[in-house]
C-alpha cells in the first residue's frame, strides 16, 4: 500500500538535485545583502581578496575580530573564481550545507536504510531555517555545517562498543572539529564535547568516547585549527582578548550586545525553523518515549543524534546574548531523526505516518494564508502583483498543500512526503523570481547604491544621517569605501549628497535647511543633495 521510497533511478537522482539546487543555490543573489552582518563579511573577504592578507580579518582597513576566518576563506576564494557579487559572498554557506544534506543522507542509509536517506535529503533542506541561512553570507551555516560533519565521524568512531574504530574516522573528526573551530571559534569545541558528554552519562561509554580524544584526533584537529589562530594571534597581539574574551565569554555571560532574550526564545524559533516539517516532531519525541519505557533510549543510535540536538539548544538557551542563527546546529541531528521517525511509521504502517502528512499539508493551507496577508499588507513593495495573480498562488498553494494531505490519508505516504518537499523547494524559487525584485529595494541597500552611483557627481561627497547600521554597512559594501556620518553641524561637510532615513527628511525640513530630494529609493533611504 504505501509503495517504496524513490531512491533509485534518474527521477529520483533529478528530484534530489533540483531539491538542493532551489533550496540552496538558485538565484542566490536574487536579493541584495541584507541585516548587518552579510555586508560586513563580504566586505572583509573582498578586502582579503584583494590585499593578499588571508590571516587578519580587515573591515575598512581595521583588523576585525568578531569571528575567526573560515567564511571569510570561503568566500574570498568565491570572490577570486566567479567575481564580487551576492552569489559568491553565499556560495560557502550553500556548498557546505549540501556537502551536510548529503552526509547525513549518506549515514542515514547506512544506518537506516534507503527510505531515511530519501527522507532525510527531502527534509533538511526544506526546512525554513535551514535554506534562510544556507542562502546568507555568514558564518552560520558554515559553522552549523561543520559541526553535523564531525557529528558524522564522531558517531563512526563511537558506533561499535566490541569493534576499535578505523583510524581515518578518528582523523577526519579532529579535522572536522578543527573546520568548525575555523568558522566559529571555540563553540564548535563545547557543542561536540557537551553533546558527546551527554551522551555518556546517559549510556556510560565512556571507553567509546575517548577513542574521539585519540592522539591522531588530536593532532587532526591542531593541524586544521591552530595555524590560522597562532599566525593571527603572532600579527595582532589584540586578537586573542578581542575575539575570546569579548566575543565569545562575554557574548555568553552578559547581554552586552544587546541580544538579550527570554530563556524559552529558541522554542519557537525552533518551531518555525522546522517548517513545514514541524508536525513531524510529534513522531520522534513519541519515539523517544516509546523507547525510554522500553529502556532502550541509550542503546539507540537515535539517542546519540538527539543529544546532538539537545545540548547546543539547552546551552544557548542559557546564554544572555540570543539570535536565531545560534540553534542552526540543532537542524541536522533533528532532521535526521524526524526523518527516522517518520520512516518507521511509514515501514511499520502506523497510522501516525498518516496524521503526520495530514498535518504537514495543512502547513501548507496556514502558511499560505498568513503570506497573503502579509503580502497584503505590503501593497507599495508589491504594487506590481495584481490581486487576480496573488489570488492564483495563495490558491495553488493551498491546493497542492491539501493533496499532500490527501496523499497521507491515503497512505501514499512517499508520494506525499515527496510532493511536500518539491512544493518547498518551488516556493522559493517562485519568491527569488517574482517577490524578491520587487521588494530588494526595500529590505536591502543595493538598489540605494545603484542610485548614488547614477547622481553623484564626480568627486563629491556621499554621507549618511541616522541610518539603521545594516543599511550603512550595506552602502559601505556596494560603494567599496566607508561612508561617513553626516555631521550637520560642522559647515565643511554639509554639503554633497546624503542618504537618510525619510523620517529624518522631515526633520530636516522643519529645521529649515535647505536641500533637494534626488530619489526616494525606500522608507530607508532617501538620497538628498544639501547646497
Amino acid at each position: 500500500m504505501n509503495g517504496l521510497p524513490p531512491t533509485r533511478g534518474w527521477a529520483a537522482a533529478v528530484i534530489a538535485a533540483a531539491v538542493l539546487y532551489l533550496c540552496f543555490f538558485s538565484h542566490a543573489g536574487a536579493f541584495g545583502v541584507i541585516g548587518p552582518d552579510e555586508p560586513r563579511y563580504a566586505s572583509i573577504a573582498r578586502s582579503m581578496m584583494e590585499s593578499g592578507d588571508w590571516v587578519t580579518p580587515r573591515l575598512d582597513g581595521q583588523p576585525w575580530f568578531e569571528k575567526p576566518v573560515l567564511y571569510y576563506w570561503g568566500a574570498a576564494a568565491a570572490f577570486q573564481i566567479f567575481g564580487v557579487s551576492e552569489f559568491s559572498a553565499r556560495l560557502p554557506s550553500a556548498v557546505l550545507a549540501a556537502l551536510a544534506a548529503l552526509a547525513l543522507a549518506w549515514l542515514a542509509r547506512r544506518i537506516y536504510g534507503a527510505g531515511t536517506a530519501w527522507a532525510v535529503l527531502l527534509i533538511f533542506p526544506t526546512c525554513v531555517g535551514v535554506f534562510a541561512f544556507a542562502r546568507a553570507g555568514t558564518t552560520d551555516m558554515p559553522f552549523s555545517a561543520s559541526l553535523a560533519l564531525a557529528m558524522l565521524a564522531a558517531f563512526r568512531v563511537t558506533e561499535h562498543a566490541d569493534q576499535p574504530p578505523r583510524r581515518h574516522w578518528q582523523i577526519l573528526f579532529g579535522a572536522l572539529l578543527g573546520v568548525a573551530t575555523l568558522a566559529k571559534g571555540p563553540a564548535a569545541i563545547v557543542l561536540a564535547g557537551g553533546s558527546v558528554g551527554l551522551w555518556v552519562v546517559v549510556t556510560g561509554r565512556w571507553k567509546q568516547a575517548w577513542r574521539l580524544a585519540h592522539p591522531l584526533a588530536v593532532i587532526a584537529f591542531c593541524a586544521v585549527a591552530l595555524p590560522w589562530y597562532v599566525l593571527c594571534a603572532m600579527r595582532n597581539p589584540e586578537f586573542l582578548s578581542i575575539f575570546l574574551l569579548s566575543h565569545n565569554v562575554a557574548r555568553f555571560l552578559t547581554p552586552v550586545f544587546q541580544h538579550e532574550q527570554p530563556l524559552w526564545f529558541f522554542g519557537p524559533i525552533l518551531l518555525l525553523g522546522l517548517l513545514p516539517w514541524s508536525a513531524l516532531l510529534a513522531g520522534a519525541a513519541r519515539d523517544a518515549m516509546s523507547l525510554w519505557r522500553e529502556k532502550k533510549l541509550s542503546a539507540s543510535p537515535a539517542f546519540f543524534f538527539a543529544c546532538w540536538a539537545v545540548f547546543p539548544l539547552v546551552f544557548f538557551s542559557v546564554s544572555r546574548s540570543k539570535l536565531p542563527g545560534y540553534i542552526l546546529p540543532v537542524f541536522a541531528p533533528l532532521a535526521l531523526l524526524l526523518a527516522r521517525s517518520l520512516t518507521r511509521a511509514i515501514e511499520q504502517e502506523d497510522s501516525f505516518a498518516q496524521w503526520q502528512l495530514e498535518w504537514t499539508g495543512m502547513t501548507f493551507l496556514v502558511l499560505a494564508g498568513v503570506t497573503g496577508y502579509r503580502l497584503s499588507r505590503l501593497p507599495s513593495q508589491l504594487q506590481d502583483i495584481t490581486g487576480t495573480e496573488m489570488a492564483v498562488w495563495i490558491t495553488g498553494v493551498m491546493a497542492i498543500g491539501l493533496i499532500v494531505s490527501g496523499l497521507g490519508w491515503a497512505r501514499k505516504y512517499w508520494a506525499s512526503l515527496t510532493l511536500a518537499a518539491v512544493l518547498m523547494a518551488g516556493l522559493i524559487e517562485a519568491v527569488n523570481l517574482r517577490i524578491a525584485p520587487l521588494v530588494d529595494h526595500d529590505i536591502s541597500p543595493r538598489a540605494a547604491a545603484l542610485e548614488l552611483q547614477r547622481v553623484a557627481r564626480t568627486g563629491e561627497n556621499i554621507s549618511v544621517y541616522r541610518m539603521h547600521r545594516a543599511w550603512h554597512y550595506g552602502l559601505n559594501y556596494y560603494l567599496h569605501r566607508e561612508i561617513p556620518a553626516w555631521q550637520p553641524a560642522q559647515p565643511a561637510a554639509r554639503r554633497g549628497i546624503v542618504v537618510l532615513p525619510a523620517a529624518s527628511v522631515k526633520e530636516l525640513e522643519s529645521a529649515g535647511l535647505k536641500f533637494r530630494v534626488l530619489a526616494r529609493v525606500a522608507q530607508p533611504a532617501v538620497v538628498i543633495r544639501v547646497e
